[in-house]
């Protein structure tokens, strides 16, 4: 993915009339190694850091080779920094005992950053329907704030007249339907909702569930349990 600072910025004069080597070597400037104690989580990040196989592998890769791409973080008001992508190698540093992260830092709103974490977590090869579903619904709400219209109209901040659920379905492959199947189970109990990710509930029952109060999604949550047994339907994600 090429580095920018969000989907909708419009090149600075700087970008216009500096040559190529200046901006590299501004971003350069950008890049250092901060103490890890001194980086917080995205808030509500919706990906999972697993300890598992591949994190295995991430943490004998930068034991030998060090963090090849930087992490990309934001500074926050009280000095501190927050992370917008590489939580993986945040906890590989972290499991390889190193101290610091080497990070690029960039000057993003939050809703720049929401954009920009998700679109950076969707590089990933395995992703979770609970991921995906928390994902979409962070970055549709950020788009519609950074439009600056009502969310009735929920248009592009470009004038294209699109959506920001159409917008997000051109990138992304899932079609507008599909984008809104996943955010509707962001209203699931987490119970449900682990249910989804082990592949035990499919998305079209799983999102009828999701109009169900709390009380009746966690009995059907306990049923399916003790019954050892989902609900039949052909419908697959």
């Amino acid at each position: 993915m090429a580095d920018r600072k969000s989907d909708f910025a419009l090149p600075t004069l700087d970008d216009l009339f500096s040559t190529q080597q200046e901006r590299d070597d501004a971003k350069l400037e950008k890049i250092r190694d901060i103490p890890l104690e001194l980086i917080d989580d995205f808030p509500d990040h919706p990906f999972q850091v697993r300890d598992d196989e591949d994190m295995e592998q991430l943490v004998e890769s930068i034991k030998t080779n060090g963090v090849l791409t930087p992490a990309v973080l934001r500074q926050k008001e009280d000095g501190r920094y927050e992370l917008v992508s590489g939580h993986r190698r945040k906890r590989a540093c972290e499991l390889a005992g190193l101290s610091t992260l080497r990070s690029e830092i960039k000057d993003l709103t939050r809703d720049e950053a929401v954009v920009y974490m998700v679109e950076s977590n969707f590089q990933r090869t395995t992703i979770l329907p609970s991921e995906k579903a928390f994902a979409y619904k962070m970055r549709n709400e950020a788009m519609k704030r950074q439009a600056g219209r009502p969310k009735k109209e929920n248009l592009s901040p470009l004038g294209t007249n699109l959506r920001t659920d159409e917008m997000i379905a051109q990138e992304t492959g899932d079609s507008r339907n599909q984008i809104h199947r996943f955010i509707r189970l962001t209203n699931l109990v987490p119970e449900l909702l682990e249910l989804v990710d082990e592949g035990r509930i499919k998305m079209r029952p799983a999102v009828e569930l999701s109009y169900l109060n709390e009380d009746c999604q966690r009995d059907v949550a306990l049923q399916i349990d003790i019954n050892d047994c989902t609900p039949s339907h052909d419908q697959t994600i």
